[in-house]
């Protein structure tokens, strides 16, 4: 029977009650899947469903072939090694003893000679070398993630299982990883944000709280068809308001018809032109038609209202964000940084960057770039002041804003709003109800917590805050600013950036999002 698997009305709620997926049918077969939806919308755990690692409220999970799933974080184990990762540690040590002539006859019946080199071959496609014989705790987070997808494809199941497989991974790393899943030929379920690994993808499913829709074809054929929907949305949306508009005209034109007949019929009366009882039915009848008008009139309308009210719900889920920003006035040759022959790091003995030079000019767009380990963020806080050269010198010209990844210039113990006037103390009160309006903390939203916020929201209040101002400042610094976002988040925040009319200085391996935000320089630390 080919492999595959088939969920019917599936329905699992989080632990504090709330509804996750509620009614769910889906069905997979032998191709690669890319999940995608908001964070917390139940995308992690409906792998774990898969898995068999949690159970549902209620329907059905049939599984048809063997699964293995990459958690997205794993405890390691001080005693284990990459070998464990493959289950080979026993085969490895006979096929050492049989190479060394110390195997048995029993051993040299089973040995697998062709296993060091198969292994070698899979952690290879990864981008890993001489690494068979290294404990886990040595390695990097994204050199680990790598060896346990290598071990998950070297074991052919007939699915993949992924967690954000490319989070946290350098350029290097993610790009190895999505010509791996490219070259895929069997099914694969992947939850990701990395647009460039859902470009690979055979097919997309799209959770939301309502429903999960599946989409045929990647990444760019979804938002193709996204973008068709949100066309019929806006055709639909101007049909029920034309039409609620016709009902109300027809309304009125029935209401003064009305009016003027029955003003003739009370000047019939008032003359004596009819005898009293005709002259009571035929009021009696026209009261009766004109209720009749009114009634059948307003269910047009309430009908009409609802298709509407449909209508313009789909469109703020299908409608792209977007967003107006006040100017910051960087003149195009103004500098706006400069480093000069600078040595930092965390020690004096040993520097993690050397002889660095580097300056920005005008609202340049910057991308720093470079393998984990390179230097980036030490970079990012030398600019900051967090960080003071050792040698060299480092000048700031400009007012700034730092962004790293927990977003710390907001104070998480107070309201998003508390700390849009914190940043603006000039600002009015319906100065910032609208600012932040514009980056969709509307109304009551705009009093949340900033400790309350997810990854997505923190990140969106943090541009609120800073670019929401009259005067924003003319350079931003980012630190891997898409890590954890789900995608309708980061494209909440590419909005704000290309808006941005000052300098941007950023970290970030997520080519999909430097593309987005038109990065025009980049800066290699290799």
């Amino acid at each position: 029977m080919p492999a595959s698997i088939t969920l019917s009305h599936l329905t699992l709620s989080a632990p504090d009650g709330r509804v996750l997926l509620s009614d769910i049918d889906l069905s997979f077969g032998p191709e690669r899947t890319g999940l995608v939806g908001r964070n917390g919308v139940g995308k992690t755990t409906l792998l774990g469903l898969i898995a068999g690692a949690r159970t549902p409220q209620s329907g059905t999970i049939a599984v048809q072939g063997r699964v293995a799933m990459l958690h997205q974080t794993v405890q390691v184990q001080p005693d284990k090694g990459v070998v464990d990762l493959f289950g080979a540690r026993g085969a490895l040590a006979a096929l050492r003893r049989a190479e060394q002539g110390l195997a048995s006859t029993e051993e040299l019946a089973d040995i697998d000679w062709t296993l060091d080199t198969r292994i070698a071959s899979a952690l290879a496609r990864v981008g890993l070398s001489d690494v068979l014989e290294a404990p886990l705790a040595t390695l990097s987070g994204g050199q680990a993630t790598r060896a346990r997808l290598a071990a998950l494809t070297f074991a052919q199941p007939d699915f993949l299982l992924l967690d954000e497989p490319t989070n946290n991974l350098d350029r290097t790393g993610r790009q190895a990883v999505i010509d791996l899943l490219a070259e895929w030929r069997h099914g694969a379920i992947i939850v990701s944000h990395d647009r460039e690994l859902l470009e690979t993808m055979d097919a997309i499913v799209e959770l939301t709280s309502l429903e999960a829709r599946r989409y045929g074809g990647n990444w760019s054929e979804y938002r193709a068809r996204k973008a068709v929907e949100l066309s019929a949305a806006r055709h639909d949306l101007a049909d029920a308001e034309k039409r609620v508009a016709e009902i109300d005209r027809k309304a009125r034109e029935t209401s003064e018809r009305q009016a003027r007949k029955d003003g003739a019929g009370a000047k019939k009366r008032a003359k004596g032109d009819l005898p009293r009882i005709a002259a009571g039915l035929r009021k009696d009848r026209s009261e009766d038609t004109g209720g009749e008008n009114a009634r059948l009139a307003e269910r047009r309308r309430t009908q009409a209202l609802e298709l509407a009210a449909a209508a313009r719900q789909r469109i703020e889920v299908l409608q792209p964000f977007s967003v107006q920003l006040p100017s910051t006035q960087l003149p195009a040759g103004r500098m706006v940084l400069r480093i000069e022959a600078a040595d930092a790091g965390y020690t004096a003995e040993a520097p993690i960057l050397r002889d660095l030079t580097f300056s920005m000019s005008g609202p340049e767009r910057v991308a720093i770039t470079g393998p984990n380990g390179a230097g980036k963020t030490t970079l990012l806080k030398l600019v900051s002041g967090d960080l003071t050269a050792a040698r060299g010198r480092v000048e700031m010209m400009t007012r700034f804003a730092m962004f790293d990844q927990a977003v710390s210039l907001l104070d998480a113990s107070v309201s998003i709003l508390d700390n849009f006037r914190r940043i603006n103390p000039d600002a009015n009160e319906n100065a910032c109800r609208a600012a932040l309006a514009r980056f969709m903390f509307r109304a009551d939203a705009a009093l949340q917590s900033v400790a309350s916020l997810s990854g997505g929201q923190l990140l969106r209040a943090g541009l609120a805050c800073v670019l929401g101002g009259v005067s924003p400042p003319p350079l931003l610094i980012l630190d891997e600013p898409t890590n954890h976002l789900d995608i309708e988040s980061m494209e909440a925040v590419e909005a704000g950036l290309r808006a941005y009319d000052g300098a941007l200085l950023v970290v970030s391996h997520d080519e999909a999002f430097l593309e987005a935000i038109a990065i025009t320089r980049r800066f290699d630390l290799s």
